[in-house]
């Protein structure tokens, strides 16, 4: 056990009888607008429409890879995200020390489980451990998965409104009959460690504005390639996927950076040859091995954030992790490459650990 407590590992949650109500703004006068010779008024969808990401099934499966790619036959530098992700820690648990010693006070992270999914319960077991190493005081309030919406609404906004808790995570995915974007927007932006509210992202997208919280893994990414000393501004960086957790907020912070970035998803054409113009590749797609080595351009460096678990009667568990990156074919194209497991991973934990942190502090100004 580190120097971190945990803080009511697992409380029953009786939500009150407050209700929740949205207010229509209904006293807005109707516009109308003229008709012209040359074109009747028409609504358009600004926005697109909301379809899902589906990639083609050849992608995902082995094509042919021309060996010839790289005639100098050079291994990749592999990025270690374990090391990375240990220094990162060691300075969050110093800084909580140096807290302790001064205020007398730790940062508190509280995770919301709704249902009894068990790789939700995993990862926040995982995340709880990473907590105590460092002396953040970990809560878990668990509800079951026919609660109603009021009551996890209810739930978040105590915690909002709880001073020793200074990170609220709910834990994704819901149950079926919630509507995530409606919770997830009520968690603070203060306390939004994970940073997926439309306000740190939104912040994260404007140039000159700066979010609360930087999304996690998307911090990992950049941390990685930063601290491997990986050149940013002026290069070309491919980002594989659209998802709001690592891939979009990846894509924002490269630009922040001032890398070149082009976003690939399962409607782009030739895939392939625009990965291959890449000097930087972030995978995010889920579809295991989909990028082989004849993507990418020779001596790019690969940040792999994909985590697939494929069936081996032989693994520990019965399976096995792989990336979105077939990794076999890309260590001998790339400069330097994240594995899976140990690559982004553990960083984005540590990510976590050091947003709480900087949560803590924020609140209680200590500096």
């Amino acid at each position: 056990m580190g120097v971190g407590s945990r803080v009511g590992r697992k409380l029953i949650y009786e939500a009150n009888s407050i209700k929740f109500k949205s207010f229509l703004t209904t006293n807005i006068p109707n516009y109308s607008i003229p008709s012209t010779p040359l074109m009747a008024f028409q609504r358009i969808n600004h926005l697109g429409l909301d379809v899902p990401d589906v990639w083609p099934s050849f992608t995902s499966s082995h094509l042919s890879f021309n060996p010839q790619i790289n005639v100098d036959k050079k291994s990749a530098t592999i990025i270690d995200g374990k090391e990375i992700a240990s220094k990162i820690k060691l300075q969050v648990g110093d800084e909580i020390t140096r807290m302790k010693n001064s205020i007398n006070k730790c940062p508190g992270l509280a995770f919301v489980l709704v249902g009894e999914r068990t790789d939700s319960h995993t990862f926040v077991e995982i995340k709880m451990k990473a907590c105590d190493k460092v002396g953040i005081a970990s809560s878990i309030v668990e509800l079951p998965a026919e609660s109603t919406e009021d009551e996890v609404l209810q739930l978040v906004s105590d915690l909002n409104n709880n001073p020793s808790i200074h990170g609220v995570i709910v834990q994704l995915p819901l149950p079926k009959h919630f509507d995530e974007e409606k919770i997830m927007n009520v968690v603070s932006p203060e306390k939004d460690v994970d940073g997926f509210h439309p306000l740190n992202m939104g912040n994260l997208a404007l140039k000159g504005r700066e979010p609360y919280f930087i999304p996690c893994a998307a911090k990992a990414c950049i941390d990685l390639l930063l601290r491997s000393g990986i050149e940013l501004k002026g290069k070309k960086a491919v980002v594989i996927g659209r998802s709001k957790v690592i891939a979009l907020p990846t894509s924002l912070l490269l630009q922040r950076h001032h890398a070149t970035v082009t976003l690939v998803h399962s409607f782009t054409k030739n895939p392939q040859e625009i990965t291959r113009e890449a000097d930087i590749v972030i995978a995010d797609v889920g579809v295991p091995n989909m990028v082989r080595g004849d993507w990418l351009k020779p001596g790019s460096v690969v940040i792999d954030a994909g985590t697939n678990a494929i069936k081996d009667p032989n693994g520990k568990h019965g399976f096995h992790l792989t990336g979105d990156v077939c990794f076999e074919e890309a260590v001998g194209v790339a400069s330097a490459i994240t594995p899976v497991p140990g690559g982004l991973g553990p960083v984005t934990i540590s990510m976590l650990l050091s947003n709480t942190l900087d949560s803590a502090k924020s609140a209680y100004k200590f500096s």
